[in-house]
């Protein structure tokens, strides 16, 4: 997706809460202070899949949807953890897709459901999940806001004229540069 194409590391939010990888490296959470060093990710892409990308936290685990229940066995929710590339579970996907929705974006599963910011009472509020929103309502909870943190620099694009002819403006000879006066400064007696 072209806004990732060039994206170093990221900061997702939703309703102005950040996805933040936990300090003991395992859960994730939301959170309002964007600012912590644990709410950028690193954006890695997939090889040989060119719509699908990996989110790396600052512990160097990945964004992970596991098929680990949120609660109990009936609940829909899966748990969205923080894992390590070798250790993954086969049931679980550190691979994300992203669907551009207007400004925002969703991101989808290899298996077809979507990473979910949680809200209302606890133990749901500021928790982040992974399921398949079956109601039209539950569509736009899935959306998140992407912020650049660091991203490629443009590189110059080169000017239309490569080939520029010698300029034929005469500078004048025989002149010297100017020269500063010595600086004023006294002696300090200690």
């Amino acid at each position: 997706m072209e806004l990732f194409q060039k994206a170093i590391t990221v900061k997702l939010s939703h309703k102005d809460k950040y996805l933040v990888a936990e300090d003991d490296q395992e859960s994730v959470y939301l959170d309002r202070d964007g600012s912590l060093k644990n709410a950028v990710w690193s954006v890695e892409f997939v090889e040989n899949e060119a719509n699908y990308l990996r989110f790396k936290s600052c512990y160097g685990k990945y964004l992970t949807a596991s098929n680990v229940p949120f609660l109990l066995a009936g609940s829909k929710g899966r748990k969205v953890l923080q894992t390590d590339l070798l250790k993954n579970d086969p049931d679980s996907s550190i691979e994300w897709e992203p669907i551009r929705d207007g400004f925002s974006v969703r991101f989808k599963t290899l298996r077809g459901s979507f990473l979910r910011p949680n809200g209302g009472l606890p133990p749901w509020r500021n928790s982040v999940t992974h399921d398949i929103p079956h109601r039209m309502g539950t569509q736009e909870k899935i959306l998140w806001d992407i912020d650049v943190v660091w991203a490629i620099p443009k590189t110059p694009t080169p000017s239309p004229n490569l080939h520029r002819q010698s300029s034929n403006a005469k500078f004048p000879t025989g002149r010297t540069p100017p020269t500063l006066a010595p600086p004023k400064f006294s002696e300090v007696k200690h």
